[in-house]
């Protein structure tokens, strides 16, 4: 009874690392939303100002850049679980390892990215 329950601990544990995966991606996704909407309503408002631009900047291309990395992000998440739920059966276990150093490496990249051009956008208006 006690080999039943570790188990069935450790199908749940896999299942809550899932849906923090899928937790972590659509706020990524949201996110990226927000960056491409925001840069889309601050275009229109200029208009309204009579400054019309025909450019929305990088925002929108990094809006897309972390709606794609969410989506990436979840797929990434799935196959982790279904690889983790494979090894779990074989009594078996694998750490991520190289999943996690590259989620880790590709957001530090882009936050360090969106730091970069604000500091564009900021001395820019300047």
């Amino acid at each position: 009874m006690t080999e039943d329950s570790s188990k069935a601990s450790n199908h749940l544990a896999n299942e809550r690392t899932f849906l923090a995966w899928v937790r972590t991606s659509v706020a990524i996704v949201v996110f990226g939303f927000a960056i491409g909407r925001f840069a889309i309503a601050l275009r229109q408002l200029t208009a309204l100002q009579g400054h019309p631009s025909k450019t929305t900047g990088l925002s929108v291309w990094m809006g897309i850049i972390s709606i794609l990395a969410g989506v990436v992000m979840v797929v990434a998440g799935l196959l982790r679980y279904r690889k983790t739920r494979t090894l779990l059966e074989q009594g078996k276990f694998e750490p991520a390892g190289f999943l996690v150093d590259l989620v880790t490496t590709l957001t530090a990249l882009f936050g360090l990215a969106l730091a970069g051009y604000l500091i564009y956008v900021e001395k820019s208006l300047h």
